[in-house]
């Protein structure tokens, strides 16, 4: 095996990377209460540790090196491609860039950004009008930028999982359930029976399959 040569300690490409993403969300997000701030400093944590193992120190690789280079000698594990594991391990022989987790997590990824974009715009709208939120992603979950934010993570899960982005995604998840729960207070007590009804029709995150808000 050898050793890290190039592959890693590219500290810029970190900071990179880590900025772009954080940044692109920030765009998207547009965070304005302390709560808000709090659920987007948990994505860009994530968003670091990821990039942190990715370009800057394989953690997951040293820990694990010993059984990847037993059960699959063959294989340079601190190049810097070894990092998709999935692929590897499943040996896939192509470019690990167009292998199929890979393309999987571009569409995680994408489809977490674009709800994520398109939530804000309906939540920016109806906060203008003085009402509640119910149209595009809201008229199915009742959290989509929340949920947009679990699919992008779960995204560069798929793409390069590690350790520490493992241990992180849970607790994530845990924390985002607890901000929407807390969100629900204020909203219930702001728009009252109204929300209620909203509530029984929309689930928090994961959509009914045929059914809309606008159905009631």
């Amino acid at each position: 095996m050898s050793d890290l040569g190039s592959a890693y300690g590219l500290w810029l490409m970190v900071i990179i990377n880590s900025a772009v993403f954080i940044m692109f969300g920030l765009s998207f997000f547009k965070p304005k209460t302390s709560r808000d701030w709090r659920s987007f400093g948990a994505f860009s944590a994530f968003i670091i540790a990821l990039f942190t193992e990715m370009y800057g120190f394989p953690l997951t690789i040293f820990v694990l090196s010993g059984w990847l280079q037993s059960n699959w000698p063959g294989i340079d594990w601190f190049a810097h491609d070894s990092g998709h594991l999935p692929e590897m391990i499943l040996g896939w022989g192509e470019n690990p860039h167009f292998g199929p987790f890979h393309l999987v997590s571009f569409a995680l990824i994408g489809a977490g950004f674009w709800l994520i974009s398109v939530a804000w715009h309906h939540l920016w709208s109806a906060q203008r009008a003085g009402r509640l939120a119910t149209t595009g992603p809201y008229a199915r979950v009742r959290h989509p930028q929340y949920a947009g934010f679990v699919l992008v993570m779960a995204g560069f899960l798929v793409q390069w999982p590690t350790l520490l982005t493992l241990a992180m995604f849970p607790v994530l998840v845990w924390m985002y359930s607890r901000l929407a729960k807390s969100e629900e207070v204020d909203t219930r007590a702001r728009f009252g029976a109204d929300y209620d009804l909203y509530a029984d029709l929309v689930p928090r995150f994961i959509p009914r399959i045929g059914t809309r808000v606008s159905d009631a």
